[in-house]
Formats: C-alpha cells, structure tokens, sequence
C-alpha cells in the first residue's frame, strides 16, 4: 500500500485508517494541523491508541499527533506466529509508518512498556526521533513490582470484565478507578498469543539492557514523567534516568501509573513544556 493509498478517512480533525505492513494492518490515527509539528504518542502493554484520547485533546493545538495500535492490540493485526511482537521489531514497524505518513521529524512520548518501544524506534531511527518523553516507563526490571494476583489461565481466554478490571487495577493510584467499557473491550479482543508475546517482549528487551543504558548513548533530549503512586514500577526507580546526560525528571504526587488518564492536565502541561523548548529541532 502506498502512502496515497493509506490516506485516511477524515472525520472532524481526527483521521484514521490501517496501513499494511508485513504483519498485517497496523491501525494509524491522526489529529490536530497536518502542519503543526509531529508529535508520536505510543501505548503501553495491553492497551491501544485509546488510552490516549483524554490526553490529545490538549495536545492538538500546537501539534500533529499521531497514534499508532502497536501489533497484537487494539485495531491492529494479531498474527500466531513470528517475531513481530519484539519490541525492536514494533519500533522498527512504527518508523515505517511514521515515513508512510510523511513525517520526517517527530517528538516522541511512550507510556509504560511504549517508552521501551519509543527507546528501540530512537536506537533504529535517530534521524526521526527529535526528543523522548517517558511516561512510567519502568528503567530495568530490577524496578518491577511483581503482581500478586494470579496469572490468567489459557483456558479462561478470553478473560471476563471482572477479570480484566482486576489485572488492570494495579495501573491506577487508587483502588475504584472505573476502566472505561472500551478498554475492557480492547484486551478481550486480544489474543492469548498476543497477550502473552507483547509480556515476554517488553520482559526480554529490558533484560537484555536498562533503559538508561540504552539512551545516554543515544543524545536525546529525554523527559521522564513519573507518577510517585505507581503500583506496577518502583517510583523511585525514576532517578535511574538522571545517568541520561541532561534528562528532566518530574514526579507526580498523588498519581500511579498512569498520569495519562489519571490526571491529563499535568501531565499535557508538562510535555507542551518540554516540546515547546525542542520542536525549533523538530521542524
């Protein structure tokens, strides 16, 4: 499919549309000035684009963003077999369609594990990459808090709302917290292949090296969000980043794992910060 091709439905400011890759579709949504500079917001494990969309709003007037389902979520492809699930390889098929869209330039902000994803674009693609912005995103697996419900059993897959509410539970400060009905819907739409790979990956890519690691060689300007009421990292593992030459670390009180949906306004204002000081490098 080319570039022409792929060009999506517009509705309102938003467009959205699958691009073919060597996987399957990979699904590819847009808002804000097609002119504005690009802005690349990448999920976490488990999630989809979707766990974006309280956030974009406040992003979409200085900015082109641009979500992508990576492989095995959301509206995208889920094949059975094959190494796509590798982070390097969901980093390198984000390039693509990056290149697709016609962005040569963008910041790039991932949550959780897609802050991992956002690392292995940086490795593959630093002529694309401008800035990184890490949202929890776990440094090394020394920073893991294990969790203490039990794994889900293949033969329960799909699992039930209840089941995935609680699996979920760990990703919010606060016990309660109502998970919108379409997250729920987008893990039952996974499948217990892709669950199981994306874990394994993101696991596999951390053990292999730590994230600072990774990009202290990589000379990026990198900020690091944290929430400090984070049930799935170690908070404090956020000052794992300070070995990144330069790197600004901002911790959130009162917020777990994730600040997207638990408090989009400081954390929007956060970033429009930091890529307000980067974007003349962007353009």
């Amino acid at each position: 499919m080319t570039t022409a091709d792929a060009q999506p439905h517009v509705n309102g400011d938003d467009e959205s549309s699958p691009l073919s890759s060597d996987d399957g579709d990979i699904y590819v949504c847009q808002d804000g000035p097609r002119d504005a500079p690009a802005l690349l917001l990448i999920h976490g494990t488990v999630s989809s684009t979707r766990s974006w969309d309280m956030l974009v709003p406040l992003l979409t007037g200085s900015h082109r963003v641009i979500r992508v389902d990576l492989l095995g979520h959301g509206r995208s492809a889920k094949p059975a077999t094959g190494r796509g699930y590798e982070l390097p390889e969901q980093g390198r098929r984000v390039g693509m369609e990056l290149d697709r869209l016609g962005v040569e330039h963008a910041i790039v902000v991932g949550h959780s594990s897609g802050g991992a994803v956002a690392t292995a674009l940086t490795e593959q693609r630093p002529d694309l990459v401008t800035a990184l912005a890490l949202v929890n995103t776990g440094p090394s697996m020394g920073a893991y808090i294990a969790p203490e419900s039990a794994a889900i059993d293949p033969a329960q897959w799909p699992p039930t709302d209840e089941q995935i509410r609680q699996l979920a539970s760990t990703g919010f400060s606060r016990a309660g917290y109502q998970l919108p009905q379409e997250f729920v819907d987008d893990v039952r739409g996974m499948t217990y292949h892709a669950f199981t790979a994306v874990m394994q990956a993101g696991r596999a890519y951390l053990e292999q090296r730590a994230l600072p690691d990774r990009l202290m060689v990589l000379d990026k300007p990198l900020l690091v969000i944290f929430g400090e009421e984070d049930r799935r990292w170690r908070s404090s593992s956020a000052a794992d980043y300070r070995a990144v030459p330069g790197a600004k670390i901002e911790m959130l009180p009162g917020v777990g794992h994730s600040p997207i949906l638990e408090d989009p306004p400081r954390t929007a204002a956060l970033l429009l910060a930091f890529t307000a000081a980067h974007t003349a490098r962007a353009d």
